[in-house]
């Protein structure tokens, strides 16, 4: 989007409620972590997101280790799941905040074992919701179809945040 921005990390329990529908979870998580920012950052308009992967009603997260990646990556293969992820955008000078989501359907490839282990080998699926990154160049090829955001499914789906962006200004 050609504008000048600062990452900043912050340490927030990304657990979901038990029985907690995926879009109240990612907007709850993305205003969890905003309130985080807001005491970090003063000034400015800050941007917080967070993503999910669901899969026959079951949400998702990142893998706790790489047995829990390969799980998830089976369980992944052939199989069609949706990836959500909320967002908040909150401008300090005017006060104005909006919290969204977006939602895309990705269909895997069948995957076999040995591009499974080579993947997690590479140490790529760990931080990443559902053991993948579609901008990874090995997780790329895991997808055979995606129909909505692609951004979305890469962690912030831009047009969205963008339209939201011009809304808070």
């Amino acid at each position: 989007m050609n504008i000048p921005f600062k990452t900043i990390s912050l340490d927030v329990d990304e657990k979901i409620k038990r029985d907690e529908a995926p879009v109240k979870a990612v907007k709850r998580l993305s205003l969890e972590k905003m309130e985080m920012a807001k005491k970090i950052i003063k000034k400015g308009i800050i941007i917080t997101a967070d993503t999910i992967v669901v899969l026959d009603n079951q949400i998702i997260g990142k893998p706790k280790d790489k047995r829990d990646a390969e799980i998830i990556l089976k369980k992944l293969s052939g199989k069609t799941h949706k990836v959500y992820t909320g967002f908040s955008v909150f401008n300090s000078v005017n006060r104005k905040m909006i919290t969204e989501y977006e939602k895309t359907f990705v269909k895997f490839r069948e995957l076999n074992k040995k591009e499974i282990r080579d993947y997690i080998l590479s140490g790529n699926p760990m931080d990443k919701a559902g053991a993948y990154g579609i901008q990874d160049d090995f997780g790329a090829v895991f997808v055979e179809k995606i129909n909505g955001c692609y951004y979305n499914v890469v962690g912030l789906p831009l047009t969205k945040v963008y339209k939201s962006l011009l809304k808070v200004i």
